[in-house]
């Protein structure tokens, strides 16, 4: 169990730090192609959809990610990971960065030949005003 919970702490790490990098094709290889995402004000979408997003914006935009493990469970092949993040997005452009923090709830799933993937993500990030 303990491995688990460090492979899993380790592929948040390679995603934050592919993020950062602008490294997409590096962050798929961490999501389950059956993988659903949820964001406010939208429907759920798939893999697919949300890598056409996060290439999209990185076109225009740089990501510098912040991310604290709060609550990290392993139950067999499932894992679920409450995250605190904050995310600072900067226009290639240059200026104002726009700030969001808060939460994910991810459910992780351990495939056959050991690797955790992201399954499932609910992300309730919001406007970042703490300055």
């Amino acid at each position: 169990m303990q491995n688990d919970e460090q492979a899993i702490r380790d592929l948040v790490a390679r995603w934050n730090e592919a993020a950062i990098a602008g490294d997409v094709d590096a962050v798929l290889t961490l999501i389950a192609d059956d993988a659903v995402f949820l964001v406010a004000g939208r429907e759920p979408f798939g893999k697919e959809a949300f890598v056409q997003g996060l290439r999209a914006g990185l076109e225009h935009v740089r990501i510098d990610v912040r991310s604290e493990i709060e609550e990290l469970q392993v139950v067999g092949d499932l894992a679920c990971l409450r995250n605190h993040l904050r995310v600072t997005m900067t226009s290639r452009g240059g200026g104002v960065p726009m700030k969001r923090a808060g939460y994910t709830l991810t459910i992780l799933r351990k495939q056959a030949d050991g690797r955790w993937l992201l399954s499932r993500d609910a992300n309730l990030l919001t406007a970042d005003t703490s300055g």
